[in-house]
């Protein structure tokens, strides 16, 4: 019997994410991203003369290389680039198989790709403390934090998208901020405040906002009242089919520059966040 192709639910709501990006300025875990790109690069003996970024915020990767936005239909053409890299984006796909079937696509034979995303554990004390508080303070939960897949599902996705070699691994950043307002601050300065479909359209009650901020101070602040938020960064790695393939990377020191491996100029932005 003929079944029809399923369409993906509709996770995130791309006007309100398009919106929230556009009053982004603080960009410090995509240039955490830039520099474990550069680690991972220094494990593969190449120089890639077509790469492509895919991005919301091209700025940080300014000279290094092509960048297009991370679109439902990416800007990529079929088998024009040897290298692609899905910068810090891919959580928020509708389609994240589909994401991945188009970066597969537009890589030459033995071409690398790159894709990092939030995973399961970023802002689990955050999300832990609202939940607890709207549970209190409404007596039910709304959708306000970003699912997030873990390690072993999302690499699934890599085979299920047909690259070889796939590899999953991960690394953790950990902030301290002063208080809860301030790191709900930091994420919206992110772009990465809520832009869930099925979110609420009203104002979280600020019974809820304050609960969650005293849960919060009390489950986890450090000896000097600060609160850490944990940041779990995922990287997928894999490389379109071919009869003789590279090794999977492992991430290792740095001994050269991206712009060497990108085999281009380089125009580095200051660094300009520190621990909250």
């Amino acid at each position: 019997m003929f079944r029809a192709m399923q369409t993906p639910p509709t996770l995130c709501d791309r006007t309100a994410l398009a919106r929230n990006r556009a009053r982004a300025t603080e960009f410090f875990l995509h240039d955490e991203v830039r520099l474990e790109v550069e680690e991972r690069l220094t494990e593969v003996n190449r120089t890639f003369t077509a790469p492509v970024i895919i991005t919301p915020f091209a700025q940080v990767w300014a000279g290094l290389a092509k960048t297009v936005a991370d679109d439902d239909v990416l800007d990529l053409t079929a088998e024009d680039h040897d290298l692609v890299i899905h910068a810090l984006c891919l959580h928020w796909a509708n389609d994240p198989v589909g994401q991945l079937v188009q970066c597969r696509r537009a890589l030459r034979p033995d071409g690398l790709f790159l894709g990092f995303l939030f995973g399961g554990q970023t802002l689990h004390e955050l999300r832990a403390c609202l939940a607890e508080a709207e549970a209190e303070v409404t007596g039910g939960l709304s959708p306000r934090v970003l699912p997030m897949g873990e390690i072993r599902d999302l690499g699934a996705l890599l085979q299920r998208a047909g690259f070889a070699l796939p590899v999953a691994d991960s690394f953790t950043k950990t902030v301290r901020y002063r208080d809860a307002a301030h790191l709900m601050q930091d994420l919206r300065a992110m772009g990465e405040g809520n832009a869930l479909a099925a979110r609420l359209r009203q104002p979280t009650r600020r019974a809820v906002l304050a609960r969650a901020a005293a849960l919060y101070e009390a489950q986890y602040a450090d000896s000097e009242g600060r609160i850490p938020a944990t940041f779990e960064i995922i990287c997928l790695t894999g490389w379109a089919p071919h009869d003789s393939q590279q090794k999977p990377l492992r991430p290792g020191s740095a001994v050269q520059r991206l712009a060497d491996a990108l085999a281009t100029s380089e125009v580095r932005l200051p660094r300009t966040h520190g621990e909250g």
